[in-house]
Parts: C-alpha cells; sequence; structure tokens
C-alpha cells in the first residue's frame, strides 16, 4: 500500500502530524492537561473513574470522545475508498478541520469548554482523512502505531527480511512531525495561548489551498 502512494505523501504527512502535534500540546497546557489528538487516555480515564468523577467532568470527557468521532464521521462522509486519488475532497475536509480550529480558539477564548469538542472533532476529521487514503496504514494524531509498526519492521529485518525503506521513511517523517508539532504548539501557547489554535489552522488551509491547486493542475 505504501509503495502505490505518489512521492509527496510523505511530506503531506509530516505537516499532517505537525499540525496535529501542535493542537495536543496546545490541549496538554490549556485543557486542564487533556489531549484531544487521541482517545486512549481519555477512555482509560473515564473507565477508571467513572463513577466519581463530578457529572460535568464525565459529561466532558465523553463530549471529547463523541466529537472525535463525529470528525471522523465528516471524512467519512467526505471521502471513499482506500487509494490517495486526485480530485476528492481532501481539500475541504482541510478546510473544514480549519474552521473548527477557528471555532474552538474563539469558544476558548471565551471561557467555554465546548472549544475542546470542536479541537477533538478536528483532530478526528484529520486522522480519518488519512486513513481513508492509506488503508489504515497511516496515522497522523498519534504515534503509538507507528512505533508498533516500526518495532515489526526492526524485528522483521533482525530475522532476515528485506526492509521496506520507504514505510519506514514515512514513519520517521510522522514521528519527527508530531515532536516538532509539540514544539512548536508549546511556544505557541506559552506566547498566545489559545489564539496559538489558529497557527495549525493556517497550515490547513495553506495544505488546502495547495492540494487544490495541485489538483487542478494534475487531475
Amino acid at each position: 500500500m505504501i509503495s502505490q502512494l505518489p512521492k509527496w505523501v510523505e511530506l503531506g504527512a509530516f505537516f499532517l502530524a505537525l499540525i496535529a502535534g501542535c493542537i495536543n500540546a496546545i490541549g496538554l497546557l490549556g485543557f486542564e492537561h487533556q489531549s484531544v489528538s487521541h482517545l486512549s487516555g481519555t477512555a482509560t480515564l473515564i473507565g477508571t473513574e467513572f463513577l466519581s468523577l463530578p457529572f460535568l467532568k464525565v459529561f466532558h470527557l465523553v463530549g471529547i470522545l463523541f466529537s472525535f468521532l463525529g470528525g471522523a464521521c465528516i471524512a467519512g462522509f467526505l471521502l471513499h475508498g482506500s487509494t490517495l486519488k486526485l480530485g476528492r475532497h481532501y481539500d475541504t475536509a482541510l478546510f473544514i478541520e480549519a474552521i473548527f480550529l477557528c471555532l474552538s480558539s474563539w469558544l476558548l477564548l471565551s471561557g467555554s469548554y465546548y472549544g475542546h469538542f470542536l479541537a477533538s472533532a478536528a483532530c478526528g476529521l484529520q486522522n480519518a482523512l488519512a486513513t481513508t487514503y492509506s488503508g489504515a496504514i497511516i496515522r497522523t494524531t498519534h504515534v503509538t502505531g507507528i512505533f508498533t509498526d516500526l518495532g515489526i519492521m526492526l524485528g522483521s529485518v533482525l530475522r532476515g527480511q528485506t526492509p521496506e525503506w520507504r514505510k519506514a521513511k514515512l514513519f520517521i517523517f510522522i514521528i519527527i512531525g508530531f515532536i516538532l508539532g509539540g514544539t512548536v504548539g508549546a511556544l505557541l501557547y506559552a506566547e498566545l495561548l489559545f489564539k496559538a489554535l489558529f497557527v495549525p489552522a493556517a497550515l490547513c488551509l495553506t495544505m488546502a489551498v495547495t492540494y487544490r491547486v495541485y489538483a487542478k493542475k494534475h487531475f
């Protein structure tokens, strides 16, 4: 599957991971240390403290889960097929993600925690966007699966198999992008607080416009 993707996918995956890392860093620093780019910790927190957490806190955590699901649902509606193909609505999905991030920033600056939901929905949409064109091989909003796949690949190499260099390169791009995004997010939050979300929103818009122009030239 990876070998069938166009050459510019590594760069796109890098920037998507950077965006997600940036959003998650802002979440960890500003959303009561709540991550929004992945849900394992959120689901575990609900499970372990369901009976002791206040109702509003449980509602908040459940809202983050369903917002991520809702964002993925939007991507599923807009996109179909498991191969990357010019002409599909990747730009529309990125534009919607940018809108979600801008609204999230505005709500959080206004003191409304509903902004957390929109940030989570943006990440769910982005993660589903990458999944639809990679056959569930690529995840850009968290790196647990990436490290798992790298470990499997390393084990296969130790067993004597030929390494899949392009897949390894793609995974490394995603890991570096996500970590760098965390650094960028932390620096931006220190200076701008929740206005920092406008930066990943701007990156989403830039990627959407770039894809639209490229698709028109090559479709």
